[in-house]
């Protein structure tokens, strides 16, 4: 695996004693975070409602578990439903992380974050980031959207919420159950419980990559096609079967990523970079320019402008059964009525 990846520290996912000072630590954030939260709970820490259903979409845990896959399906089934769906994000990894931005297919990734720039190729949905996510859930009411995802802000509490859907990574799960930095937590399981869904990433479902328990709803990433960054046709995943490749990931869980294009019998000369690094051209210095470069298409969408004919782009689609659209739709359309009365009453 390259050197460049960003790997977690033994005792978050291992055996490893956990150090002293990172307990000590532990003990800090875990009553800082704590007061925070209670802070707004309680009304003394004002919190905003855009006055549309809002579904947040977040983990409890530090690093990625599959939140933007499953955005982009909540976009597109909601849609599909007739909503006008809206994604208020904070943008990780941008130049400017003070200034709120509009969004679209063409903005540059290091101006945009990575994933809000994917959400926005993939979905052509309004997406505005903001470190303010309660005012980005305003400014997408103001420009005609009818509900709002809220990408990634389980914790951010100035922004009221109608659904919480917690993401869980089926393989690697709390880890220790240790908050940050003694553990992978930014908040105790308890806080996972409460939200009103829980949906685990089981990856491509291969065996191996995760079960769920009761309450839990499955979530697999299918992947089957690859697409070349500088046009051209879209080949089948399964066409590079018994080939080495070169593959990129600069996500939460690299290995994720790896183990899925193992799954077509492709032979991975894995690249773990730190989830949203920032690409040159000369991170592609792989010493065997013949080979094919694979990557995800949250990294593909920040290496267009040194891709060449080597360079593919995996796509991946959130698949989870029937019956949790049906309970997720029904929860959002009684909360739209709520506000829909609300709003009669007092006109």
């Amino acid at each position: 695996m390259s050197k460049t990846g960003v790997q977690p520290p033994a005792f978050w996912y291992g055996d490893a004693r956990v150090p002293l000072s990172a307990r000590l630590l532990s003990a800090l954030y875990g009553s800082v975070t704590g007061l925070r939260r209670s802070a707004y709970l309680k009304g003394w820490f004002k919190r905003h409602h855009p006055g549309v259903p809002v579904i947040v979409v977040g983990n409890i845990t530090a690093g990625g578990a599959g939140k933007t896959p499953l955005t982009i399906a909540l976009v597109e089934r909601l849609r599909a439903e007739g909503w006008h769906p809206g994604v208020a994000t904070r943008g990780y990894g941008r130049e400017d992380a003070s200034a709120a931005l509009w969004v679209d297919a063409r903005t540059d990734a290091a101006r945009g974050g990575d994933e809000p720039v994917l959400i926005a190729h993939r979905t052509g949905a309004p997406v505005r980031v903001d470190r303010d996510r309660a005012a980005a859930a305003k400014a997408l009411v103001e420009a005609g959207c009818d509900l709002v995802i809220c990408d990634d802000g389980l914790q951010h509490y100035r922004l009221e919420r109608d659904i919480e859907i917690e993401v869980v990574d089926g393989r690697r799960r709390y880890g220790n159950a240790q908050l940050l930095p003694a553990g992978p937590l930014r908040e105790l399981p308890e806080r996972g419980a409460r939200c009103d869904f829980r949906v685990v990433n089981v990856g491509s479902g291969a065996p191996g990559n995760g079960d769920t328990g009761f309450g839990e709803w499955p979530m697999r990433l299918l992947g089957d096609s690859a697409d070349p960054m500088i046009g051209g046709r879209a080949r089948r995943l399964g066409s590079f079967s018994g080939q080495r490749v070169h593959a990129v990931a600069g996500i939460g869980d690299p290995e994720r990523f790896f183990a899925m294009l193992r799954d077509y019998g492709i032979a991975v000369v894995p690249h773990a970079f730190a989830d949203h690094h920032q690409y040159r051209a000369e991170d592609f210095e792989f010493g065997s320019r013949e080979l094919p470069v694979l990557m995800t298409e949250k990294d593909a969408v920040k290496c267009a402008a040194f891709a060449d004919e080597r360079h593919f782009s995996v796509p991946v689609r959130a698949d989870l059964p029937e019956a949790f659209w049906v309970a997720l739709l029904d929860r959002v359309a009684a909360r739209a009525r709520q506000y829909r009365d609300h709003k009669e009453k007092g006109a």
